[in-house]
């Protein structure tokens, strides 16, 4: 199959890029030439790194002011526009990109959502414009009525899009990377790890969120030993160290960790939870963020996906239910790359 689709992405995090690598694979596999760009790169100035800086110390420092923050977009506030002001700094790149020939552009990133709706509506980019929704719940931010497709990975997500007034809402496989597809071996002496059911403790590429109160946490139930993935978070790795918690700086070989341990404890929703799902591993949430990570868990939990520990005295019922459920993951939904080729995802 011919053609060039140009993704979007946004490195606030690493969710968003691994969607959009886990995209670009599957349209490899059936023939279509791909080109991945950063929102964070193509806002002029210095703008995309200033706006990605500040949104790490806020969930670090200030976490609940991102609560505070979505209910303000939510509500049709001031915040929302001055948002949108600022996206329109990336409009010369996007038009650029799209004036370069791809038969469509996907965005994983509410930012470049938001910057190719606004040129879509207005004219400026013809190509047809697709939103992947990477999350369970879905912001106002997520949805633009130039989008042309908006492809969301559970019905609630898909409701919740549509209810937004978004266009061409359609149900797809979570894009997730091929080699979180059931691991058939598992080599947990690589890992160290203790005899006994393992709790991996997660908070994304950036290692945010209570995530030492929460392996304190597991530990004191006694049904689980914790392991905390810290990602680029060094500081987090040294302080759980010195607590004699096991803790993981960065990892290459998510998939193989995930199919060692017994249950992944997450604080957002976001593509540890699906990468989870995808190797098999029953998921609960604990001590989640605040704003997208708690929409996100009650979206998760509503679906009947991952159940929401929300006090300490929850905790020790959830991981002993955890530790009981199977492990199953039946994809039945077309992939994106699928979807992305059908009529109704290149109509203009």
């Amino acid at each position: 199959m011919d053609g060039l689709v140009d993704i979007i992405s946004g490195s606030f995090g690493a969710g968003h890029d691994a969607a959009a690598a886990a995209i670009v694979e599957q349209l490899d596999e059936i023939g279509v030439s791909t080109r991945t760009w950063d929102i964070v790169d193509l806002m002029s100035g210095r703008l995309g790194r200033l706006l990605r800086g500040a949104y790490l110390r806020q969930v670090q420092m200030v976490p609940g002011s991102w609560r505070w923050l979505l209910n303000r977009v939510d509500g049709g506030q001031q915040v929302s526009a001055t948002i949108t002001a600022a996206l329109r700094r990336t409009s010369t790149a996007l038009v650029d990109i799209a004036a370069d020939g791809p038969s469509l552009i996907v965005s994983t990133h509410p930012f470049a959502s938001q910057a190719l709706g606004a040129l879509r509506e207005r004219g400026q980019i013809t190509k047809p414009v697709a939103t992947y929704l990477t999350d369970m719940s879905v912001h106002p931010l997520w949805v633009h009525p130039g989008v042309d497709q908006h492809f969301a990975i559970h019905r609630l997500a898909a409701e919740a899009a549509a209810a937004r007034g978004a266009r061409g809402v359609t149900l797809v496989e979570p894009a997730v990377a091929r080699r979180f597809h059931r691991r058939s071996t598992a080599q947990r002496a690589r890992w160290a790890l203790p005899d006994g059911p393992v709790a991996l403790v997660a908070g994304g590429s950036w290692g945010v969120g209570q995530l030492r109160d929460s392996a304190q946490d597991i530990a004191a139930t006694g049904v689980a030993a914790p392991i905390v993935m810290c990602g680029s978070n060094d500081r987090l790795r040294r302080r759980l160290e010195r607590d004699g918690i096991r803790a993981l700086g960065w990892v290459e070989d998510v998939p193989e960790l995930l199919s060692c341990v017994d249950v992944v404890v997450q604080n957002a929703g976001g593509m540890t939870t699906l990468e989870a799902r995808g190797v098999g591993v029953p998921t609960i949430t604990y001590r989640c963020l605040p704003g997208h990570g708690e929409t996100n868990a009650q979206a998760l939990e509503a679906a009947g996906l991952t159940p929401w520990a929300r006090t300490r005295d929850e905790l020790p019922q959830a991981l002993t239910n955890a530790l009981r459920a199977a492990r199953l993951y039946l994809p039945t939904q077309p992939s994106v790359a699928n979807a992305l080729f059908t009529p109704v995802a290149l109509s203009a």
